[in-house]
């Protein structure tokens, strides 16, 4: 077995999209290849095929690896629910919420975590490709590292280095970066790729020579700024669009300080009937067709967001109107009577009175309900799948008029006695063409066109491995995972 580590010099220079592209590349050429990120901060999370959660980055790159997403490919993820704490999940479970200091005195424990995934993983793949989180020149987070170059070292693998040339300043970014780390650690970095450049590659020769000579490192490639390239984001939102039709569905999303899974509304977002706009803080939400309410890590807090910015307000007229309102998640239980959280799951313990648009109820218990599904949306047949990530237990008279019929037999989620409010635990909902189609029908779109979102994720993946042979040093990446050509 080889291990490979990709880290960035900075958030978002290219890391999850560079481990995509290598698993899809290696995949082509027959190699076992898994992915890995010994540690991620994200809030938006895949539910595995052992029952785990992890980041939904991890679970492209297992998708492009064409495997099925598995707690050991994430051991580690926290998720923030407060500016100062997160909750935080080993080997695909909760273990608690910790501020930073306390998880700063859990690191050990984290680190023997990752290694035995690693380990495992080790064992049954050629190949390990891993993500690194943030950046490496982070030195207030140095000692303990578990998620850079502490990890590196660890294991004992070489790192590539990638750097973003669209925002600027790459030179300094990778140079910096060197001269930030150990003399150990520099030693490490056996080559540097450079992302999003758009350009003469010639104008840009002469600094690649520079870099070289100055750092002695080499240069792998240099890959170009991929338009309309759509990948599932790690954390940030992603509000581009497509090319639009001319008579659009108008959805809106209220951004919550702390929402998540928001990549639940990428196949929205892609769809060319849809103008879908994302409500900022400050913002007033804009008149729509459907307003959605989506999931969050801290949700009685986000609720209380959402009373503070007049967004309720907003909410019942729209009802008024004859508008359309869909809950997931957290979503869903801002629209019942009461969330309770006597644990302080969230937050402080305590309750807090919902939105009072269906009756029912819902109490944060320990047991974190994980698990993937399919059914039928009862209203129209048309089937669904998704996935569960909460903590809450909803019951009520309003959840007798049940959303979706799962495959089991059981019923889940609630639709409203006159149609025009929906809710549901269920991620991804938009994923599968039938059920996007009929929900966005529901909505009150006509000649709806079904969106294949799962197609678009595969050609992107795709158009990624072909970059990887057309930009970079092949060879010196097939050295670099242990595989002779």
């Amino acid at each position: 077995m080889s291990t490979l580590m990709i880290q960035g010099t900075t958030s978002d220079a290219g890391k999850s999209t560079l481990v995509t592209a290598l698993c899809r590349w290696l995949r082509r050429r027959g190699v076992r290849v898994a992915p890995f990120k010994p540690q991620n901060m994200a809030l938006n999370a895949a539910v595995t095929v052992d029952g785990g959660e992890i980041g939904r980055a991890q679970a492209v790159q297992a998708a492009a690896a064409g495997l099925e997403p598995h707690t050991d490919m994430n051991p580690v993820l926290l998720k923030p629910n407060t500016d100062t704490g997160s909750q935080v999940i080993i080997h695909g479970h909760p273990v608690g919420n910790m501020n930073a200091v306390t998880y700063h005195a859990y690191k050990p424990t984290a680190m023997q975590a990752v290694m035995n995934s690693h380990t495992r993983l080790s064992r049954d793949f050629q190949v390990v490709m891993v993500e690194g989180a943030g950046s490496p020149a982070e030195i207030n987070l140095r000692q303990g590292d578990i998620a850079n170059m502490g990890f590196a070292e660890a294991v004992d693998c070489p790192v590539l280095l990638i750097a973003d040339i669209d925002r600027g300043g790459v030179f300094a970014h990778l140079v910096g970066t060197l001269e930030l780390l150990s003399a150990s650690e520099r030693a490490r970095v056996k080559g540097f790729v450079i992302n999003r450049f758009r350009g003469d590659l010639a104008l840009l020769q002469p600094g690649l020579e520079w870099l070289e000579q100055r750092t002695g490192v080499p240069v792998l490639g240099v890959l170009p700024y991929l338009h309309d390239l759509h990948l599932e984001a790690e954390d940030g939102l992603d509000s581009r669009q497509v090319d639009s039709a001319a008579e659009q569905l108008r959805v809106v999303i209220p951004v919550l300080p702390r929402i998540s899974n928001h990549t639940d509304f990428d196949p929205l977002r892609l769809h060319p009937q849809v103008d879908l706009r994302f409500a900022a803080p400050g913002q007033p939400l804009p008149p729509a067709d459907l307003i959605i309410l989506p999931g969050s890590k801290s949700v009685r807090a986000d609720l209380a967001y959402v009373r503070a910015q007049g967004w309720d307000a907003t909410i019942h007229r729209h009802l008024r109107y004859g508008g359309k309102l869909l809950g997931i998640c957290g979503g869903l239980q801002m629209l019942g009577r009461e969330i309770s959280d006597p644990l302080g799951l969230e937050g402080p313990a305590g309750r807090s009175d919902g939105l009072g648009l269906l009756d029912f109820a819902t109490r944060l218990t320990n047991e974190k309900r994980l698990t993937r599904v399919e059914g039928q949306l009862l209203a129209s047949g048309a089937r669904v799948r998704g996935y569960e990530i909460h903590a809450g237990v909803s019951t009520g008279p309003a959840l007798d008029a049940p959303l979706i019929q799962l495959d089991d037999g059981s019923l889940e989620g609630v639709l409203s006695a006159d149609g025009q409010i929906a809710g549901t635990y269920l991620h991804g909902l938009f994923e599968a063409p039938e059920a996007s189609a009929a929900l966005l029908g529901w909505a009150g779109m006509t000649g709806v066109r079904e969106l294949d979102y799962v197609a678009l994720r595969e050609r992107d993946i795709d158009r990624l491995a072909d970059l990887i042979n057309a930009h970079l040093d092949t060879d010196k990446l097939l050295a670099l995972c242990g595989i002779t050509n």
